[in-house]
């Protein structure tokens, strides 16, 4: 009958003689999800288990792309990622991860730029009326309460980037913050700096405040007071980070060293303070935080804390491939992943007074 669509009927992989997952799954003596990780990000998995899995996978020309996910009546997952500031180095290499980790599991990757606060809600409201199957909130987006309890509402799996989502139902990515800053700022106190300045990123965004609880609790720890004239205001933008420096340098007694809470507010703090005639870092040690693709760009490049950015993407895109296929099968909790960060020291700082 002309304008009637017709559901195609469902028919299992197995009765046609098509090798599944669960198939793999069975022999190898794992879970299908582990299946999909050794598919979909084989870093994640043991190595022994890794090899056996792919050993079965091989041994049964088991083959995960789109021709066999459509022979296995399965359809292509379409994840909706949403970002913020589409400048940002950081978002940057993340989403190009993102791009590359979903081409090879055949997911199709939409993503969306918004305002916070502007046309946020919209734009999310889009992406999930569009009928994706999951979604993706970047910094400061990971931390709007409004987008969280839309994303909550709609029932669809969300990953939340750089933020503790442990208080939701939603899945999250992240470093330990506090601990990272923590280490970064102890660097500077062990080089000599005693008055370092801080330039603090966007209000709204969580990962701001731990980065800042950590410097603090750094210098407590050294029996250092506090000084408020030593923290700036950023948000996390190059002009912003511009903005605090001159405001710092500015300063009777400026500091010796500035942290700046991501690595495009470090890089506008190294160009400003060489156009104001000092030397970075015999006059002013700089440091960043993420080790973006701008952390490397400039000169001196940039002593930073490494965020698995690349990977976070990659373990965020395949984590979600498995809520989603969960999902169909049976219930799967939200998960927190916390991966481990790293001291990176570059040539923008050295000892104070050196």
């Amino acid at each position: 009958m002309a304008g009637t669509a017709r559901k195609p009927k469902k028919t299992s992989a197995r009765h046609r003689g098509a090798v599944t997952i669960a198939d793999i799954a069975q022999l190898a003596g794992v879970s299908k999800m582990t299946v999909s990780r050794v598919i979909s990000a084989p870093t994640t998995v043991r190595e022994e288990t890794r090899e056996r899995v792919a050993r079965i996978i091989a041994q049964l020309h088991y083959t995960p792309n789109r021709s066999a996910r459509m022979l296995s009546g399965a359809r292509q997952l379409r994840f909706g990622l949403l970002y913020n500031n589409p400048r940002s180095s950081y978002i940057m290499d993340f989403l190009m991860a993102a791009i590359d980790q979903a081409s090879l599991t055949d997911v199709q990757l939409i993503a969306r730029g918004c305002q916070l606060g502007e046309d946020d809600t919209a734009v999310l409201n889009s992406l999930i009326s569009s009928g994706i199957d999951a979604i993706i909130l970047s910094p400061p987006l990971c931390d709007s309460p409004t987008l969280l309890e839309l994303v909550g509402s709609s029932g669809i799996p969300g990953l939340l980037v750089s933020t503790d989502g442990s208080a939701t139902d939603l899945s999250s990515i992240s470093i330990d913050e506090p601990a990272a800053a923590r280490q970064l700022t102890e660097h500077l106190l062990a080089l000599g700096h005693r008055r370092i300045g801080f330039i603090a990123g966007e209000p709204v965004l969580a990962a701001s405040h731990a980065r800042k609880a950590g410097f603090l609790a750094a210098l407590d720890a050294a029996g250092i007071v506090p000084d408020p004239a030593l923290v700036a205001q950023g948000d996390f933008t190059y002009p912003s980070g511009r903005r605090a420096t001159e405001q710092l340098l500015a300063l009777p007694d400026r500091p010796t060293a500035i942290f700046a809470s991501n690595d495009d507010m470090a890089a506008a703090a190294t160009m400003t303070a060489r156009q104001l005639g000092l030397d970075v870092p015999s006059q002013l040690s700089v440091v960043g935080f993420d080790d973006s693709w701008i952390a490397t760009a400039i000169y001196p490049e940039l002593t930073t804390i490494r965020q698995p950015i690349a990977e976070m993407a990659k373990r965020g895109v395949a984590l979600l491939s498995e809520l989603v296929q969960a999902d169909e099968d049976d219930d799967r909790p939200s998960q927190h992943l916390r991966l481990p960060h790293e001291l990176v020291v570059r040539q923008s700082v050295t000892a104070a007074g050196a």
